[in-house]
């Protein structure tokens, strides 16, 4: 599920377009999601995915947050995998299903902004991330190898309340014995909306290349609400997420919290 968590990642970054935080701040979150479709396969697969996250960031230039995800999933084809939002091995035809749930892929990134932007000119945050093969290979949670990918983030003032954005990634993908994975470009693009210092609007577009090739690349359209309970950022969200193509989740839900320190 590691598209799942790029894309939250992008989305409760975009949400917190409105908290220009000057000091050091720690930040203890989680967020619970579900998603059901096929996953471009013949089942109906279930994923139920609930992250823990911490980060840390110096002010505005830089951040560091480690997210630990549990995940229980349900109709996964016998014999596939789920990577990238993306069921790879076993026969996408297949009828016999099984369910498995532990800890998933832990993710480690680091986000610096060598811009802060000016006028017309986006902040420029460049960024690197590792997910770690954690999650059980046999089980079907993860392919069980590492994963780097690198890219750059860019955000905009559009006004006083309009901060759209976009993200472009390179996912360089591990491969299991037996599979031939392809590494993929991963991007996000999208706007946030402050109605006032507790409310956020985020529409965002979250999309990726297929891992295997000739499967369909997910694609999809996510709406957020964020709500802060604090100046600082602590507070809500809560997000609907729909498929744009055969390779995402026919839909998903997902609520979130966070607490600034």
């Amino acid at each position: 599920m590691s598209k799942r968590l790029s894309l939250l990642a992008a989305l409760l970054a975009a949400c917190s377009a409105g908290n220009a935080l000057a000091d050091p701040a720690l930040t203890v979150g989680n967020s619970l999601s579900f998603f059901q479709g096929t996953f471009g396969t013949a089942n109906t697969i279930n994923i139920r995915y609930d992250a823990t996250d911490i980060q840390y960031a110096d002010g505005n230039n830089w951040r560091i947050k480690l997210t630990v995800p549990y995940v229980s999933e349900s109709g996964l084809p016998v014999g596939a995998t789920v990577s990238g939002n993306t069921v790879v091995g076993g026969s996408s035809g297949a009828t016999h299903t099984h369910s498995a749930s532990g800890l998933g892929d832990v993710w480690l990134a680091a986000h610096y902004k060598i811009a802060p932007g000016s006028g017309l000119l986006p902040s420029v945050t460049p960024y690197a991330k590792i997910k770690f093969g954690t999650a059980s290979a046999a089980d079907g949670l993860g392919t069980g190898k590492t994963d780097y990918e690198v890219g750059l983030g860019l955000q905009q003032v559009a006004g006083r309340n309009w901060f759209p954005f976009a993200n472009l990634g390179y996912r360089f993908v591990g491969s299991p014995a037996g599979q031939s994975l392809r590494n993929i470009a991963v991007y996000q693009a999208g706007v946030s909306y402050v109605a006032d210092s507790h409310n956020i609007v985020t529409l965002m577009y979250a999309g990726q290349q297929a891992q295997v090739s000739g499967a369909p690349a997910p694609s999809d359209a996510i709406l957020a609400w964020n709500y802060n309970v604090t100046p600082a950022g602590s507070g809500l969200q809560v997000y609907i997420d729909k498929g744009l193509s055969h390779g995402s989740a026919n839909f998903g839900i997902g609520i979130g919290g966070q607490i600034v320190f």
